[in-house]
């Protein structure tokens, strides 16, 4: 088996997307939207990307059981045994460990890409070039790399990496910190210093490395299942799972695991990347119209109005005057009018309080 070959990729598909409510829903969330209207879903975007750097048989996609048939709809021709369904929601870390455990079983040698399925890469040759010369990293340094993109801007809704020593190889650095989501002071802080990068959620590593790294901070649940199942069956693995996923600690993979684990690096890339979680998110990293308003895929009229981001259905026409930094969004049963700069907090405190007052079917 060549080099090459032991490569592999989780996407990362199972999140409730309500960050961008009310067009992302818990019945229906962002990965699975074709949310700027090109034909193709962001998590259909993102299996193609990987498609180009790996085999279709080496991609897995962590979702939740709820989401299961959806992601059989988009990615008809991903193996079935390639979905991770996972039983109930958890973190990143729970979908990584499984998604590790799977490959691992699979390949001895593997090394594992980890891939967020709503973020956008702006340059796809680029990306192809970091990631093969990361899979390479991985495997002749058994380490945990982090791919970091210098920022362009003080954005408080992304984390951070901050750089150490330079390695053996160009470009990949020693991590000397994470930091999560600072303040926009703190942010335009570490622009200016020019060590920090932003951490796009993108990981490599070589597989036997990460298991044995998450043993002290995340106990290997899996443990038991190998000494009972010493000829591996991913039937026998995915009963396990459902029996067993509950006892996974509800931690990210970023924030749980690479902060507290030794030997991690991070890597400078330059594919272009946005994340496109959060309305705040996406009006940053698409194109302005005039008055810096952000149209995404949508019909409207918009006058003596700035620093908007607007979307709704098609067959909807929207007639804009006088509005200034806000988000209109208007999905089925709701609409949503919200100032953009306080939206992730409005939007967490709303879909609680719609929930409560008008029911799952509005969230």
């Amino acid at each position: 088996m060549s080099i090459m070959e032991n490569n592999y990729c989780v996407i990362l598909a199972g999140g409730k997307g309500r960050r961008l409510w009310p067009t992302s829903r818990e019945n229906y969330p962002k990965q699975f939207i074709d949310f700027f209207g090109l034909g193709r879903t962001q998590l259909q975007h993102a299996l193609d990307r990987m498609r180009k750097i790996l085999p279709l048989d080496h991609i897995y996609v962590s979702t939740n059981y709820l989401y299961a048939d959806i992601v059989r709809e988009q990615l008809p021709e991903l193996p079935k045994d390639n979905i991770l369904s996972e039983p109930i929601h958890r973190n990143t870390a729970p979908s990584v460990v499984w998604a590790n455990h799977r490959v691992l079983s699979l390949n001895k040698d593997a090394n594992l890409i980890v891939v967020p399925s709503d973020h956008a890469v702006l340059n796809e040759h680029n990306f192809e070039e970091n990631v093969k010369t990361g899979f390479n990293f991985v495997a002749e340094h058994n380490c945990i790399l982090s791919l970091g993109i210098k920022p362009t801007r003080p954005e408080p809704g992304y984390g951070y990496i901050q750089i150490g020593e330079e390695s053996c190889v160009d470009d990949v650095y020693n991590v000397k910190s994470f930091i999560e989501k600072p303040e926009r002071e703190f942010a335009s802080m570490f622009i200016e210093k020019g060590e920090f990068y932003w951490n796009t959620g993108f990981f490599l590593f070589n597989s036997r490395r990460f298991a044995d790294s998450i043993r002290d901070v995340f106990p290997h649940v899996f443990d038991k299942f190998d000494k009972e199942n010493p000829v591996f069956s991913v039937e026998a693995e995915y009963e396990f799972v459902v029996e067993n996923f509950s006892a996974f600690s509800n931690m990210s993979i970023d924030c749980g695991i690479l902060e507290k684990c030794d030997n991690v690096y991070v890597m400078k890339c330059d594919f272009g990347w946005a994340d496109l979680g959060t309305w705040h998110s996406l009006y940053e990293a698409l194109s302005k119209m005039e008055g810096d308003n952000v149209i995404i895929d949508s019909d409207v009229i918009i006058d003596e109005s700035h620093g908007n981001v607007v979307k709704i259905p098609k067959g909807k026409l929207a007639v804009i005057n006088g509005l200034d930094g806000y988000i209109v969004s208007d999905s089925d049963n709701v609409l949503l009018i919200c100032k953009k700069s306080d939206s992730s907090s409005l939007i967490r405190k709303y879909v609680n309080k719609v929930k409560i007052k008008n029911g799952d079917n509005f969230v």
